[in-house]
């Protein structure tokens, strides 16, 4: 993994830059926990905000204020501690997956294949466009999938939490965050009355892996067909679980490697058609040509220097970033749960064991990802099929999924200051790409729904 299973580069100093970065998220978290989320009512849709986004947003506003400056390497301490923040989210999210292994047994072909509609909608539609606008390597992080919060995960362990891909994937959820839910009302509304597709393709198109934009598209898919609610909550359900679980191995298996390459492809060609213009007009370019581009390769070359400085990236001991992120955990989850109680601190204990063991795995085997073991293991003993499930699962859920969420969303605030020149150069650029990858998300996968539903009958 790429944050703290190497040896500290800071060694007696980490303690020492970790504790106030710990102290500063622990009381940032704590308070957008005890605000709550908020909901906002458009008239067309309504937007809830979390707890998580007011992390963010305070995170980032801290990060980037003129007052007190928050240090580079405080920043890059937080950015190390989200890289395995991101593995206790995901020995969570395993432990929601377990129970519901049944039911995606009995899912039929269509449920199963409209995981391909979202993995060849956000690459093959979003990323293009990504790449044309010049979004850079953020390009993957923004568009290899829809997965949400499992998507920091898969990123940040591949490239780290201080890549350009894993500021594509905050970017993106930033985005999903702000505009999704109401973006994808709209949409549904308007393609669920053409009346051409089945409720229930519909509805599986809905299962995009976000829980706000599942909710808010069904809702669109019932106002147009009443008669169908119970089938159509109960399909898009099941089809976002479906997607939300596949999505952690397509997405590490095929989704990312293939967004990657594909990148590469694109751009290999782009650099040689730029390289193509560049010869021919070397001849003609005057004086004033020359000092322009020089002036242009300055300014390149200090922008690469300042992404290179904030990409620097701090290694911290696993029992340190363990111990910081447990004590913050505890308390988010015991304002999440409205008091403390000795099941949440169970409950950490044993999404703990299951990292360790997991990371203890993937560096035996080498090439298997820790989040691979975290999630297969986890979901093996939550499910009916292990005997101690039962106590597992209930001592789990007493640890909020969003609290745990809160706590790394506050961290990647925290840290976002030493990225503003890169997400600057996102920008408006991800409001198309995020419009795009949604779209063409929903609408192949209820055309593959809809198909795959012509062939079950």
């Amino acid at each position: 993994m790429s944050t703290s299973t190497q040896p500290a580069r800071i060694d007696k100093a980490g303690a020492r830059l970790t504790l106030p970065v710990a102290a500063l998220a622990f009381v940032i978290a704590i308070a957008v926990q005890l605000i709550g989320q908020a909901k906002i009512d458009l008239g067309i849709g309504a937007i809830v905000i979390f707890p998580m986004v007011w992390g963010l947003i305070l995170g980032l506003l801290v990060s980037i204020q003129k007052f007190k400056p928050l240090g580079l390497d405080l920043q890059r301490v937080a950015a190390a501690l989200v890289g395995v923040a991101v593995l206790l989210l995901v020995a969570r999210l395993a432990f929601n997956i377990g129970p519901s292994l049944p039911s995606l047994i009995k899912a039929g072909p269509a449920l199963l294949l409209q995981e391909v509609g979202h993995l060849l909608g956000t690459i093959a539609l979003a990323l293009p466009l990504a790449v044309l606008l010049r979004m850079g390597k953020a390009t993957v992080g923004a568009t290899f999938s829809l997965d949400r919060e499992p998507s920091f995960a898969m990123v940040s362990e591949k490239y780290g939490p201080d890549s350009d891909q894993y500021r594509g994937v905050l970017a993106m959820y930033v985005f999903g965050t702000l505009f999704g839910a109401v973006f994808i009302t709209l949409l549904t509304s308007l393609v669920a009355n053409w009346k051409i597709f089945d409720p229930l393709a519909l509805a599986m198109g809905a299962g995009v892996g976000s829980g706000s934009m599942m909710a808010a598209s069904s809702a669109s898919i019932i106002a147009a067909y009443p008669g169908d609610q119970e089938a159509i909550l109960g399909m898009a359900a099941v089809s976002n679980l479906i997607t939300t679980i596949l999505g952690v191995y397509v997405g590490i298996y095929i989704a990312l490697p293939l967004a990657d390459r594909f990148y590469r492809v694109l751009t290999r060609k782009q650099t040689r058609e730029a390289a193509a213009v560049t010869a021919g007009a070397t001849a003609e370019r005057g004086a004033a040509d020359v000092e322009r581009e020089e002036a242009q390769a300055e300014e390149n070359r200090r922008f690469r220097e300042q992404v290179a400085e904030s990409s620097a990236a701090i290694k911290l001991p696993l029992w340190l970033s363990l111990s910081v992120l447990t004590v913050l955990g505890i308390g988010t989850a015991s304002v999440a749960a409205k008091g403390f109680s000795l099941s949440i601190v169970a409950g950490y204990g044993i999404m703990l064991a299951l990292v360790l063991v997991s990371i203890a795995l993937s560096k035996v085997t080498r090439k298997i990802s820790a989040i691979v073991y975290i999630t297969t293991i986890g979901a093996y003993i939550s499910s009916p099929w292990f005997f101690g499930a039962a106590a597992l699962t209930s001592v789990i859920k007493t640890v909020d999924f969003l609290s745990i969420a809160t706590v790394m969303l506050t961290l990647a605030g925290l840290s976002l200051g030493k990225d503003i020149p890169l997400l600057k150069n996102i920008g408006w650029k991800i409001i198309p790409v995020g419009l795009v990858a949604i779209t063409a998300s929903f609408l192949l996968s209820t055309v593959i729904a809809q198909f795959a539903l012509g062939l079950g009958q």
